[in-house]
């Protein structure tokens, strides 16, 4: 026999399923649901995380429980790097047609809110060992968020460093004014004379923070990937660090490995 909060949570389903609650409609408040079903209100609260669990819903936090629209996709290939390298040589106006975000979403640019924000930090410990510097050397810290316009968060939160003292010699790598940069970082870096010969990248799963699952509007129980890239020019020097914060839910990775023939 079905529990109670089992029959409260097919019941709601089904009102979703019928189209009594749409994608993004807000549910009952609890008290109202508690009075409703006349059960208690822990009874409710597990039906609630029985649907959440299934992101069918999920909870805002301070506003209540939502019908939850289905997100953008991303897919993230590991092929996006020669795709981003062989554009840097390209025509300027070629290269501001499309960026990274369209090519792994299958959006238009006029889909996309972008926006960047730059500052100069000391380099702490982990970012000075991937790059290969001193602890507290200058760095260009470069913040980027881009979301879909009809949807509310951001497809990942991206934090970047430039050793400063190597980008400088062309001011536009220190203003956040020039962003979006057509044809983004390989095409920055190669206005410095740097060509880039591979991409390290390391890739863990953990809980979001309170912070990152309220930015990135996730629901109860997913997980983000963390990605931590390096890439590395011709010289085999370390030229750029990031971090990227990826949700569980709505982002899928590809990798391809080409091997070597007998």
């Amino acid at each position: 026999m079905a529990k109670a909060y089992e029959r409260i949570a097919d019941d709601l389903r089904r009102r979703v399923s019928a189209g009594e609650l749409s994608p993004g409609d807000r549910l009952p408040a609890e008290t109202t649901l508690v009075e409703e079903y006349a059960k208690s209100l822990p009874t409710i609260r597990q039906a609630l995380g029985v649907l959440q669990a299934e992101r069918l819903i999920e909870k805002l936090h301070g506003r209540g429980n939502f019908v939850r629209r289905p997100r953008t996709p991303v897919l993230r290939t590991n092929l996006r790097h020669q795709w981003e390298k062989g554009r840097a040589r390209d025509a300027e106006s070629d290269r501001a047609r499309t960026g990274a975000a369209e090519h792994d979403s299958g959006l238009d640019q006029s889909d996309l809110v972008f926006r960047a924000a730059y500052r100069e930090v000391a380099a702490e410990p982990e970012v000075a060992k991937a790059l290969g510097v001193p602890v507290g050397t200058a760095l260009v810290e470069r913040v980027y968020r881009t979301r879909y316009r009809a949807e509310p968060a951001p497809f990942t939160l991206v934090r970047s460093y430039l050793v400063r003292e190597m980008v400088a010699v062309n001011p536009d790598l220190l203003d956040e004014g020039k962003e979006p940069y057509p044809g983004g970082t390989q095409s920055q870096l190669f206005s410095i004379g740097i060509e880039l010969d591979r991409m390290e990248e390391f890739v863990a799963a953990r809980p979001p923070t309170v912070e990152e699952a309220e930015e990135l509007a996730m629901p109860a129980g997913s997980a983000v990937l963390v990605v931590r890239k390096t890439a590395y020019d011709t010289d085999d020097r370390p030229v750029e660090h990031s971090v990227l914060i990826l949700p569980g839910d709505r982002t899928e990775m590809l990798y391809t490995t080409r091997l070597d023939r007998w």
